[in-house]
């Protein structure tokens, strides 16, 4: 590994580091056995039957390659202290957020341009993948496998005995609250007791209001997040309106019982929740729509972003074999099991089954009317959701908006020094 990716992954891990300092490297399996050995680290627990499957699969029809897919908790603790000892797998499975970014500024990932798959990924998704570099870099550096996708799921049965109409804007979404209101049914669940359920509708209303580059222009010095924020922060206080009287007596699980239970028509949480509602309610019928955060329907867009990417490793000595390996990940037969396990987004380009909690956003999705997580941008040590909670609460918008452009200049400033040498070298170079 160059040793410049070491130093910055040693700042990178510094908090996490001790907690995994015990845990060895993945073993890659059959070391012994004369064929090429890939070891593909993945950071979703949830998904490792499906994974499991995948491996056996592989393995089974495949002569000269073994495939080890590890799948553990704590997944990017344990990458991250991987990478530092220098104990790298071939390719790692991993989300489009910061974490992504951080490792493609290490120098770490290999540039898979050459890769053929990638002539089958939706565009919007590359470019959300794109969208996540500090600045610009050359080449291409993960494979978008699946996403998921974020607005307000509804209580399918319920709209329709009531014949309530899906809105397309602000207006038409908060009329409809007070229809739902006068019917003596909570319009929406919050379960903002657990913090990070307060992206959600945020995430989902700063896709329409706010640019989808905010956080590069904030780091070029072009805006202020004071001016981008405000119109999402005011309609965040709105939601609450329409909600339980304690939003904060509630978590996650709480929320999902409660709309699960028909104690509301709609809860603003990404289609990630379906498995722990019907867990409570198996036979619930639940669609979906996009947040219509904006007065103008046409600029509504549909908050989606890469859920997990395949990466192949700078360091790793068999880039032919993972990309074979990246072959029969993205199978359409492979994609599709993946889809029905998780109820997941294809990036792949096909004719896929969608889950039914997915019908509402569907042609957003197929026209690829799509922007990334806002929060997929911020850094953990910033804590958001928990400044996003506390604004909830207090309900000072102003002290909100300052204390976000003064933390984003703490926990930014390399990146942001960065983005100005960046600028100031092209500048000359013109």
């Amino acid at each position: 590994m160059k040793r410049r990716s070491v130093r910055r992954l040693s700042l990178l891990t510094a908090g996490t580091m001790l907690a995994a300092l015990a845990l060895t490297g993945c073993q890659s399996g059959e070391k012994n056995s004369g064929k090429v050995e890939i070891e593909l680290v993945q950071y979703k627990p949830e998904a490792v039957e499906v994974f499991k499957e995948l491996e056996e699969e592989f393995n089974a029809s495949h002569d000269d390659i073994h495939l080890t897919i590890d799948s553990p908790n704590e997944a990017m603790t344990i990458l991250k202290t991987r990478f530092v000892r220098e104990d790298i797998p071939d390719i790692i499975g991993i989300g489009g957020d910061i974490n992504y970014s951080y490792f493609l500024d290490s120098d770490m990932l290999a540039d898979i341009s050459d890769y053929e798959g990638l002539s089958d990924i939706k565009p919007a998704y590359q470019d959300i993948l794109k969208a996540l570099e500090f600045v610009p870099e050359e080449g291409v550096y993960g494979v978008p496998y699946v996403a998921n996708a974020a607005g307000v799921l509804y209580n399918r049965e319920m709209f329709e005995e009531h014949g309530w109409e899906i809105p397309e804007n602000w207006e038409e979404f908060t009329a409809l609250c007070e229809e739902i209101e006068a019917a003596g049914i909570r319009p929406l669940s919050f379960g903002f007791k657990d913090t990070w359920t307060c992206l959600a509708p945020w995430n989902a209303l700063a896709v329409d209001l706010a640019p989808a580059d905010v956080c590069s222009q904030v780091n070029k010095g072009e805006t202020k997040f004071k001016d981008e924020y405000r119109e999402v922060s005011e309609k965040m206080l709105e939601l609450l309106d329409y909600g339980p009287e304690d939003p904060f007596a509630y978590g996650y699980n709480d929320a999902c019982t409660a709309f699960a239970n028909g104690e509301s028509a709609m809860y603003t949480i990404g289609s990630y929740a379906v498995p722990q509602i019907k867990s409570v309610n198996p036979d619930m019928d639940i669609d979906s729509f996009v947040m219509p955060g904006s007065s103008e329907a046409d600029e509504n867009v549909l908050n989606s972003g890469v859920d997990l990417q395949f990466c192949v490793m700078e360091d790793s000595e068999n880039k032919e074999a993972a990309y074979e390996v990246l072959d029969f990940l993205l199978k359409d037969e492979n994609v599709q099991k993946y889809l029905d396990e998780q109820n997941a987004v294809p990036c792949k380009e096909g004719d896929f089954d969608l889950a039914p909690m997915l019908d509402g956003v569907k042609s957003f999705i197929e026209e690829g009317r799509m922007t990334d997580y806002q929060d997929h941008y911020y850094p953990s040590e910033m804590a958001v959701d928990a400044q996003i909670q506390t604004f909830l609460l207090k309900q000072d918008t102003d002290a909100f908006l300052k204390k976000f452009d003064t933390d984003w200049l703490r926990y930014n400033r390399d990146i942001i020094r960065k983005v100005e040498d960046y600028e100031a070298n092209k500048g000359s170079s013109k």
